[in-house]
């Protein structure tokens, strides 16, 4: 290092400073960038080319997400029970040997018998054959004009009494009259939109039976033919006419 002279005459030396190295940084550059952006924008010859759009404040951008209800609870899954054991099968018995059958004994006092009865019976036969001969050529001549007419049909058996009514003995069906339809005329009105404003004359005819058939229809009653008044539908009628 130059010292003073010791004359104290000042240093005619020229002073050296400290050299200063400028290094350019990355954010220069942004800063750059956006102080030309900001000159382009505000500057009054480039009002016209640009033009400045407010950005949205961050509280408009962000919405509130309801919360999340919590998870229901998982149950734990039951337990799994063991298969019971498996029982070994009993053990089988062995089938019986099977026994032969004993042979088939005969019969005593029987051999030969068979074509011996078979021989009696032929002789009898023809002995009544031949006795039969010998009476008819005695008889007479009027005898075996008798003998010879056929035997008279037998009489004609009495007339089958009809079969009894399949539904009952007070049955009443179409063509029917007397007090008995004048009373199912009467009984049949009382029941709601089925024999509503019928005749009460006492004949049991077309109109009357579609009636007794609707009557059936509506009320489930099937013991009875459709439209005949047998003992099911008497019963069921006079059970709600009273």
């Amino acid at each position: 290092m130059p010292t003073a002279d010791e004359s104290g005459k000042p240093h005619e030396r020229p002073v050296l400073e400290p050299i200063r190295v400028l290094r350019p940084r990355n954010t220069d550059a942004l800063a750059a960038l956006f102080r030309e952006m900001t000159e382009l924008t505000e500057g009054p010859e480039n009002a016209e080319g640009y033009e400045s759009v407010p950005l949205p404040t961050p509280e408009a951008r962000t919405q509130e997400i309801p919360p999340v209800p919590p998870a229901p609870p998982i149950r734990p899954a039951p337990p799994i029970r063991p298969a019971p054991p498996i029982r070994p099968a009993p053990p089988t018995r062995p089938a019986p040997p099977i026994r032969p059958a004993p042979p088939a004994r005969r019969p005593r006092g029987t051999g030969g018998t068979g074509p011996r009865r078979g021989a009696v019976a032929a002789g009898a036969v023809l002995a009544a054959a031949l006795v039969g001969f010998g009476c008819a050529l005695l008889l007479p001549d009027g005898d075996r004009e008798s003998a010879a007419r056929p035997l008279p049909a037998t009489p004609p058996a009495a007339t089958a009494a009809p079969p009894a009514d399949p539904d009952g003995s007070g049955t009443l069906r179409e063509g029917a009259a007397g007090p008995e339809v004048t009373d199912l005329q009467q009984r049949l009105r009382r029941i709601p939109n089925v024999y509503d404003d019928g005749a009460t004359d006492g004949r049991y005819d077309t109109v009357l039976t579609e009636a007794v058939a609707r009557f059936q229809l509506w009320y489930g009653i099937r013991g009875d033919e459709s439209g005949v008044y047998g003992d099911d539908t008497r019963r069921d009628l006079e059970s709600r006419t009273g």
